[in-house]
Parts: structure tokens; C-alpha cells; sequence
């Protein structure tokens, strides 16, 4: 039976989902990485494709932009459909000149300065981790592949337009953030509440201390690196 937001029926979708933000990046992973790519849902266009990958079932799937977005299609893949584990793979502006257009970052943990998980349940901790599994298993396929990924933590906003006067950012940066990005802590406080693994593989699209910035097509279609480390880490739980 279906839900509200996702339109496949209780069996199609795997117990580890890819998540990406972007439906058409979510599209472009499951018909050019994985093998026997299946439309199972496009409710409201956010796609849901279960997949094989070295002989592992895996669901890929749109979150949309937003910790709400990510709140809502998360919660009914842990809560509805038996999905055990999500892994975010998304796109993040990088605070420090270290992390360059084209890293591949991993959230250790999120901070936010939103009022998501209070909201939702009365959640007081602004610092949420990842789970220690998922993250072993990302350091575990990036080095089978020689790809370097980064421990950081990440600043979810829910704000992507900010007026001159806003100082959330430098806040971010005083509170240990050396990326932004929008949907991280939704996911890991659903995780949280609802006993379910959950991490964040991120590639850095923009630069605020450089300016570069990777164009639309670019965060579409470049982030290999990140979706190779994604689906070995998937294909091995």
C-alpha cells in the first residue's frame, strides 16, 4: 500500500536507500551506475528506482530540497516500508579554504539552527550524528576504490537565500561547520527517533572563500567520486 508522498507498494523498495536531493540526479545514478533500474514511485516527480548493484538490491530515491522534504520522504521510507539504512549524497557550499569545488565530504554529525526536531517532537540537541556504521562502511568503499573522502561536520540550514544582516553562517563556523547544506539533520534526527541508520556523503559544489561554483549541469552529472563511495558502502550492509 502506498503513502501519501511515495507511490510504490510495500516490497519494491530495498532496505538501503541512496538519497539524493535532485530527482534527476537520483534518475541519472539508477539508470547509469546499478543495473535493473525500476521506476517504483514518481509521486509529485521524486523519483524512486529500485536497482542492483554487485548482486544487492538498493533503492535510489529523491529527497527534494529542504529539511521538511527530507523529513517527510525519510520518515515514510523508515516508518512505512522497512528501509533500514538512508545515505544522503548531496551537493554542500564549503566555509574553508581546505575543502575545494569537487571534495567529497561525510558528515560525522549535522548542526542546525532550525526548529525541525523540536518541532517534531521536542528534540533539544542542535547536534545530531551519523551513524558509526554507515560512516565505517563510506571510509571502508573509498578505500577500496582510492577515493579520499573528509570527516566534517555539517551545517543543515533551512534558509538558502539570506539577507546581508544574517550571521548564521559565521554562527555555523563558530559552532566547528565547515560546509552548508539543507537536509542532513532532518535525516539523522528521523534516524534517531525511529531506531534507523542514516548517513551524509556530500561533494562540495561552491566555494565561499573562493567563488567557484560548479554550474547546474555539473551538480547533475559530476559527482562520481561520491556515488561510487555511496553504493559500495550501500551494496555492503
Amino acid at each position: 500500500m502506498a503513502t501519501p508522498h511515495i507511490g510504490a507498494v510495500k516490497g519494491q523498495i530495498a532496505d538501503v536507500v541512496l538519497m539524493p536531493g535532485d530527482p534527476l540526479r537520483a534518475k541519472m545514478i539508477a539508470e547509469e551506475w546499478m543495473d535493473n533500474a525500476e521506476l517504483v514511485s514518481g509521486v509529485r516527480g521524486m523519483y524512486a528506482y529500485s536497482c542492483t548493484y554487485r548482486g544487492r538490491k538498493i533503492t535510489v530515491m529523491a529527497s527534494g530540497m529542504g529539511m521538511p522534504s527530507m523529513g517527510i520522504y525519510s520518515y515514510e521510507l523508515f516508518s512505512e516500508y522497512g528501509v533500514e539504512a538512508i545515505i544522503r549524497c548531496g551537493s554542500s557550499g564549503s566555509f574553508v579554504p581546505s575543502l575545494n569545488v569537487g571534495d567529497v565530504v561525510y558528515a560525522r554529525d549535522a548542526w542546525t539552527d532550525s526548529s525541525f526536531a523540536k518541532v517534531q517532537c521536542g528534540e533539544e540537541n542542535y547536534v545530531l550524528q551519523a551513524s558509526h556504521l554507515l560512516n565505517v562502511k563510506l571510509n571502508q568503499s573509498a578505500w577500496q576504490n582510492g577515493i579520499e573522502i573528509i570527516p566534517t561536520r555539517v551545517y543543515s540550514s533551512d534558509v538558502f537565500y539570506k539577507a546581508p544582516t544574517s550571521n548564521s553562517d559565521a554562527l555555523a563556523i563558530q559552532n566547528g561547520c565547515t560546509c552548508i547544506e539543507m537536509e542532513a539533520f532532518a535525516l539523522f534526527h528521523n534516524a534517531k527517533m525511529l531506531g534507523k541508520q542514516a548517513g551524509c556523503l556530500l561533494t562540495i559544489s561552491d566555494s565561499f572563500v573562493t567563488g567557484e561554483a560548479m554550474t547546474a549541469e555539473e551538480r547533475q552529472s559530476s559527482f562520481g567520486d561520491m556515488i561510487i563511495v555511496a553504493m559500495g558502502a550501500a551494496a555492503s550492509l
